[in-house]
């Protein structure tokens, strides 16, 4: 199996949501026709919710079929079920409340009044992907992943020069010292974001380029987590024009971005 890097460039925020909602559309259909159905985990961020709110207004959206797709996170912020600041609350908010899922397919963390201490949430998280895995499996495959990129190259809630990036097991980790706030939260770790088949990276702003350019040129996760990021089938990041500063030519796909009237071989050589 080969994994490549693509870099995919949009002229403003605005096309880069419009087009990373229509790729996911169309992979996911393709995914739930040929393998019945598809693991997709989310991300917050403001990019990362412009892009469910841009699948949630697509008529698109009434071609998958959703009962067929399970929901995990990447990451979410140790606060109680109901706080806006939850990435589940605002993914519901942004796109599942708005489609027919299967509540029993979706897979929040546990929230900060569930009763339980962090590292048991951790925990808790773990036994519940094993649950959804294939038989001798410790997690499901995970067909899609999206995720956010900070200024300062975190992923997740993976953040330089924490203990977070370095870890080596595949897992879910209590995070409790997030220099954003809030402090404690739960994330997977790197080494599970990265047995996913497709790595789905969306940032945008100026303030991302720096990050990007180190990762692309091969910093050390420990110090710009995202450059530690490589799905097992393809790594894609989607960014504006403003992010691109500082990405290395080579990169960039000839094809600035992707709309669903574009046949899927000419936007991504061997598809994604």
């Amino acid at each position: 199996m080969t994994t490549d890097r693509r870099v995919l460039v949009h002229p403003d925020r605005a096309a880069l949501a419009a087009s990373v909602a229509a790729r996911f559309l169309t992979k996911v259909i393709d995914l739930i026709e040929d393998e019945g159905e598809a693991h997709i985990v989310l991300t917050g961020g403001s990019v990362g919710i412009e892009v469910l709110d841009a699948i949630a207004g697509s008529p698109a959206r009434n071609s998958i079929d959703w009962s067929r797709v399970h929901v995990w996170w990447g990451d979410e912020r140790w606060l109680p079920r109901d706080d806006d600041e939850r990435n589940e609350k605002q993914a519901r908010e942004a796109l599942l409340d708005h489609v027919p899922v299967d509540e029993a397919k979706v897979h929040p963390f546990p929230a900060s009044d569930a009763g339980l201490s962090l590292e048991e949430a951790a925990a808790a998280y773990e036994a519940e992907l094993r649950a959804a895995a294939r038989e001798g499996e410790k997690h499901p495959v995970f067909a899609i992943t999206f995720l956010g990129v900070g200024p300062d190259g975190h992923i997740a809630s993976l953040f330089p020069e924490r203990d977070g990036p370095t870890v080596t097991t595949i897992g879910v980790i209590a995070v409790h010292d997030s220099p954003k706030p809030p402090p404690e939260r739960l994330s997977l770790t790197l080494p599970l974001i990265n047995t996913s088949e497709r790595i789905w990276l969306v940032l945008a702003g100026g303030d991302k380029a720096p990050a990007l350019g180190l990762a692309l040129a091969g910093a050390s996760p420990a110090d710009v987590p995202v450059a530690g990021v490589l799905g097992r089938k393809r790594t894609v990041f989607f960014i504006d024009q403003a992010a691109s500063a500082e990405v290395p030519e080579a990169l960039v796909m000839p094809t600035s971005y992707w709309t669903g009237a574009m046949d899927q071989k000419d936007w991504m050589p061997g598809g994604s």
